[in-house]
């Protein structure tokens, strides 16, 4: 078989057929593929195995790991049983905004070409501060974020963002592979969590399924019964009344809306409002429930939250139950 090694800089694309690698350039590297594994399917007798940024190795091709210069890799081989998805690269919604935050240049500036190629319109930023003001300001369709920022982390950047009720789809990136560094990232509000070195078309199908996740609601207002949250304005009213509300106390309230008549544990509540991964020994929960009531269920109110003994509490909106 034919073989040829076109480079494009430090970077190189190889594709293995029949154990021999066949390389392509950078630019157009989507189409090139996506071509290649066509021709692959049509031969079944030369069938292929993608490599991204892959070196060609001396002996096994399907051995070979990629190599990027700078300090990070960002790639490796692809199971023969996920060659027939490659093909979705020509099928990405194009003109999809995505937000690359990773400190990285050289990395960035391979990602952010990988991704254009396909049809993506990338914006970079290098460091979590940056990142967090761009992620705002931008609002991007996705983000692509990498764990170990200069600044701030990524995952700090991640939880500040769903404090200020920013819904963007996240996937990190990080080094960091072991379960409770993937838990601990999904934990912190990250959609979903991809380790280094990555194949690129994995990397593409995971912003993909992103993409496909149906928006969540962009109404600024969360209603439960006669209660009524402003999430822009940090508001809450109870019919025509009022209520002022300290932080935590809006977190916990907005949290309970969102699952209203449904029972929460008080791990539940430890976890989500104030991201403890453990359950201590504390009457914590009950303390600010305890707050909470006593302006939710005002005077003469039909009471809302009510405890289940032993377990923890629910918001009832039907104001019979």
């Amino acid at each position: 078989m034919l073989t040829s090694n076109l480079m494009a800089g430090p970077i190189h694309r190889a594709y293995v057929f029949g154990g021999k690698v066949i390389s392509a350039l950078a630019l157009g590297a989507c189409q090139t593929a996506a071509r290649l594994m066509a021709n692959a399917f049509r031969n079944p007798m030369k069938g292929g195995v993608p490599l991204i940024h892959a070196k060609p190795a001396a002996s096994q091709g399907v051995d070979t790991m990629a190599s990027v210069s700078g300090k990070r890799t960002a790639s490796a081989v692809v199971d023969p049983s996920t060659a027939n998805k490659f093909a979705v690269v020509e099928g990405l919604k194009k003109m999809a905004k995505l937000l690359l935050i990773e400190d990285d240049k050289e990395t960035a500036d391979e990602i952010t070409a990988e991704l254009a190629d396909c049809g993506f319109t990338v914006e970079w930023a290098s460091n979590g501060i940056e990142g967090l003001d761009k992620a705002r300001s931008l609002r991007p369709d996705a983000m692509i974020v990498d764990r170990l920022l200069p600044g701030m982390d990524g995952l700090t950047v991640i939880e500040a963002l769903r404090k200020d009720q920013v819904r963007t789809p996240v996937l990190v990136l990080s080094a960091l592979g072991a379960v409770d560094d993937r838990v601990r990232g999904l934990r912190m509000g990250g959609d979903d969590y991809l380790t280094k070195p990555f194949a690129f078309v994995e990397l593409i199908a995971r912003i993909e399924a992103l993409l496909r996740r149906p928006a969540e609601s962009r109404d600024r207002m969360l209603r439960a019964g006669p209660l009524e949250i402003d999430l822009i304005e940090r508001t809450v009213k109870r019919g025509n009344r009022e209520i002022d509300l300290l932080p935590r106390e809006f977190r916990l309230l907005e949290y309970m809306m969102q699952r209203s008549d449904q029972l929460l544990t008080r791990a539940m509540l430890l976890e989500e409002v104030w991201n403890y991964k453990f359950v201590p020994a504390t009457n914590l929960v009950d303390v600010h429930m305890g707050r909470l009531r006593h302006k939710i269920d005002g005077p003469g109110d039909i009471p809302m939250i009510h405890s289940v003994r032993g377990t923890g509490f629910i918001l009832r909106t039907g104001l019979g139950q």
